[in-house]
């Protein structure tokens, strides 16, 4: 989402300021207060630790091209790292030093630019990527060239074509474990459902490598944040991304580990209102970014942390020796003098 999450209120201001950790910036602390999981003092909760932070492409181009405005992360085929911007550019850039390698520019049908959100490298190397104006989801070739478009439920198009709000649809995008299921996370709720809750939909993969619509589950939010993320794990559960802002605060970024597979398929209830029978995914907190140790970090407006910035993107890179999930954060700058594109680096036990 190009903009970020506001909390308008005065009284919210106030509670999100009271649940951060920290109003300003954070020292790592030694590794011997922070538990079994620390990485030379880096752990950011019993769960989640972090290596590194690079902000090696804040305000950069590529040939003319303005780097920046990354909304999702994905790992290609030949281990390099693809970065989506939410302004029809994707990159492929090197995986160890984050160097723009090439850029290919994306459109719709009529040649219009994208609001390119959600992004999946399939496994035959096209990518799916959604828009999250209409919404849609298409299938790309790496060059640029549209070969697919995905069906989307007619509650999940933006008013009046349907409920939901421009600029808060389909903000995550990932492929379910075996390749089978694709999910797409809405960032947040549709007209008529709870404040609280947000519909992810389902796509199951037919003959052709086409899709067709399959399960919505229910996942609930915390208050004043919306889903920039989503990521599945090797068995199935999901990795949510949650975000907010606060004007005078700053971010509010947690990671959550969510299991839509007892979840109720929602997609034929019309309004999700908290009614009895109806089981939303269930959540577990893994890291509040907010506790992780600053790493020196700094920031060019007020932050609970200084590290933390406008986080937006997420993919998973591997497992590392413990088996800990590899995970890669990216922030989205909005080419605002006052953000930052920051590349997070994390371990997550799942």
């Amino acid at each position: 989402m190009r903009l970020r999450h506001v909390i308008a209120t005065v009284t919210a201001g106030l509670a999100a300021a009271t649940t951060l950790t920290a109003a300003g910036p954070a020292a790592a602390q030694p590794a011997t207060l922070l538990g079994s999981n620390a990485r030379a003092g880096h752990a950011c909760s019993s769960t989640v630790s972090i290596d590194r932070f690079s902000d090696a492409l804040d305000k950069t181009t590529y040939n003319g091209t303005f780097v920046g405005n990354f909304s999702a992360l994905a790992v290609d085929r030949d281990g390099s790292l693809a970065a989506l911007e939410d302004r029809s550019q994707l990159f492929d850039l090197d995986a160890r030093t984050l160097q723009p390698k090439s850029a290919v520019h994306l459109a719709d049908e009529n040649g219009a630019d994208l609001d390119s959100e959600g992004f999946v490298i399939d496994r035959d190397g096209t990518r799916l990527i959604t828009s999250e104006v209409e919404p849609s989801i298409r299938r790309y070739s790496r060059d640029g060239k549209i070969l697919d478009r995905l069906p989307v439920p007619s509650s999940l198009l933006v008013a009046p074509a349907g409920r939901a709000t421009s600029n808060q649809t389909f903000e995550g995008l990932t492929l379910l474990p075996g390749g089978h299921t694709l999910l797409a996370s809405m960032e947040d709720p549709i007209a008529g459902d709870n404040a609280d809750l947000v519909r992810f939909q389902t796509w199951t993969r037919t003959e052709g490598d086409h899709f067709r619509l399959a399960a919505q589950y229910a996942y609930r939010i915390d208050a004043g944040l919306g889903v920039p993320e989503v990521q599945a794990t090797p068995d199935g559960r999901l990795l949510v991304l949650e975000r907010g802002f606060t004007a005078g605060v700053g971010n509010t970024v947690r990671l959550y580990l969510a299991d839509p597979r007892h979840a109720t398929d929602t997609s034929g209830i019309e309004n999700l209102t908290g009614q009895s029978g109806v089981r939303v995914m269930k959540k577990t907190l893994l890291a509040d970014i907010a506790d992780c140790p600053s790493l020196g970090a700094t920031a060019k407006e007020p932050q609970p942390n200084p590290l933390l910035d406008n986080i937006e993107g997420m993919t998973v890179t591997g497992r590392d020796r413990t088996g800990r999930l590899k995970v890669l954060l990216v922030s989205d700058d909005n080419q605002n003098p006052a953000q930052i594109t920051r590349f997070y680096y994390l371990r997550v036990r799942v």
